[in-house]
């Protein structure tokens, strides 16, 4: 893991009925470069990984209430924050997971301490866009 990414992994329960769910492993990843994204990888079993990328809000704000438009919906499975639920909508497919929070929380954190909420677009980002631009080909120098 480098400075710039926060990978961890978790256990989350694909639940298939009321009375079934599957416990998988779900790898997730944070990269600075892509500072508004998260990606959760889904290992199932017998097949081949299953990764997800959406905004990092929408986890964070899914933690504590209802959140996501679309295709991925998080939100607090029950009475308390101790557990939640990520619904995922594909083309003639949809995924209902339970994870627990504790985890997500943590996780979040660290992606917070890399790149606090709020401050995604950086100075440095802006600078090296800025000399890209700037050192583009037929470029003249008018100063």
């Amino acid at each position: 893991m480098s400075s710039t990414t926060v990978q961890d992994h978790t256990v989350m329960h694909l639940v298939a009925s009321d009375r079934l769910s599957l416990r998988i492993l779900v790898d997730l990843e944070y990269d600075a470069a892509d500072p508004y994204a998260v990606r959760l990888t889904f290992h199932l079993p017998g097949d081949r990984p299953v990764s997800w990328v959406f905004g990092r809000d929408l986890l964070v704000e899914g933690i504590r209430r209802p959140a996501g438009e679309g295709d991925v919906h998080v939100h607090p499975a029950g009475s308390g924050p101790a557990e939640v639920r990520l619904v995922l909508h594909a083309p003639g497919h949809d995924a209902v997971l339970r994870a627990p929070a504790a985890p997500l929380i943590a996780f979040l954190a660290r992606t917070d301490r890399l790149v606090p909420v709020g401050a995604e677009v950086v100075a440095g980002d802006l600078d090296e866009q800025l000399a890209g631009i700037l050192s583009a080909p037929g470029r003249q120098d008018t100063g």
